[in-house]
């Protein structure tokens, strides 16, 4: 029915993660059907060589040299491809423009995808789809699916796609750890506070389970997390390897391949993670597992589901969704997987 797809998909790394799972519904679907995808620069690992996308579109629109011009030249770009179909998977208005300016004949949007407020975006694509349910408390990538399930009329559940590639990188920070029998993994600070887990936390978590197990122990981010990774190594008294902003994605995908154990807080990493199967212990702050829980079986999910969450704050003066998860309920996990 349409053999040439743009996917526009300006998110955040989780969410971008988290859209190829309806990526794989298509493709399972309509196996012939080419895919291209509109993304941040930031994003770019997640869906190149990607086995559910066939091409990458990146869109660097906070840069300085994006003026109008530069538009203009990707609007024309879009149009000589010749899409038969765009799918937002954002609501944004930038890539909505341009899928209308590249005469894409037609444009599927979302009644929402995010929140529950309605948009005039939405009059810049051809076929509005009603999303009914509660955005809370259904998966992400269930709602990014829902999208693809009404439009085409089809049915089915697909799990989120990763790279997966050859790692030198992650070969030569492995050789960098002790010889342990385990290798545990941690990521340790959120996009903003409010997923934060203390360092205190992390510390306590850390030389516990160094006391109960023979493990090895490093920690992975992005490059603006090492600093604040030296300090809860600084916490935690000995010797944690800090491998902040010394991956790229797919690396940083082969490291959770190779650990035993990957204790995080809920960000993008967790869901790359989830695509590998690695044991894993989410630490839950102002965001719900019901919607953001990893899609992975080896998967557990810790939250205090306090009365006030979800919520859209930053900043909170007393944070009780992260203080009511306990050192000790990440112990008791921890301790599920490696005994």
């Amino acid at each position: 029915m349409f053999k040439n797809i743009l996917v526009n998909a300006l998110v955040n790394l989780g969410d971008v993660v988290l859209t190829t799972s309806a990526l794989a519904l298509i493709k399972k679907n309509f196996p012939d059907t080419r895919i291209t995808m509109l993304v941040k620069p930031v994003v770019a690992d997640a869906v190149i060589d990607n086995p559910v996308v066939d091409d990458v579109i990146v869109l660097d629109y906070r840069a300085k040299e994006n003026s109008f011009g530069k538009m203009r030249e990707l609007v024309k770009d879009i149009r000589q491809r010749n899409f038969d179909l765009a799918i937002s998977f954002d609501r944004k208005l930038r890539p909505a423009l341009i899928t209308f300016l590249a005469r894409i004949p037609r444009r599927v949007c979302p009644t929402k995808v995010f929140d529950d407020n309605k948009s005039r975006v939405t009059l810049l694509y051809t076929d509005v789809i009603e999303i009914s349910h509660d955005l809370n408390k259904t998966l992400q990538a269930e709602t990014y699916q829902e999208i693809v399930r009404k439009f085409f009329k089809i049915d089915g559940h697909e799990t989120p796609k990763f790279p997966k590639k050859i790692s030198p990188v992650a070969d030569k920070l492995m050789n960098r750890l002790p010889n342990k029998k385990f290798k545990i993994v941690l990521c340790v600070k959120g996009t903003f506070p409010l997923k934060t887990w203390s360092k205190e936390n992390f510390a306590a978590v850390v030389r516990e389970l160094n006391n109960l197990y023979d493990a090895a122990f490093f920690i992975v981010g992005a490059p603006n997390d090492r600093a604040y990774a030296d300090e809860v190594i600084g916490a935690i008294g000995f010797d944690v390897k800090n491998f902040c902003g010394e991956t790229s994605l797919t690396d940083l995908a082969e490291l959770f391949r190779r650990a035993d154990l990957f204790i995080t807080v809920d960000t993008g990493a967790t869901h790359i993670a989830a695509t590998t199967g690695v044991k894993m212990i989410t630490v839950y702050g102002c965001t719900s597992p019901d919607r953001w829980h990893p899609i992975n079986p080896n998967a557990i999910a810790l939250t205090s589901r306090e009365n006030c969450c979800p919520c859209t704050k930053k900043t909170c003066d007393e944070p009780l969704c992260l203080q009511h998860v306990t050192p000790a309920q990440v112990l008791d996990a921890a301790k599920k997987f490696l005994t």
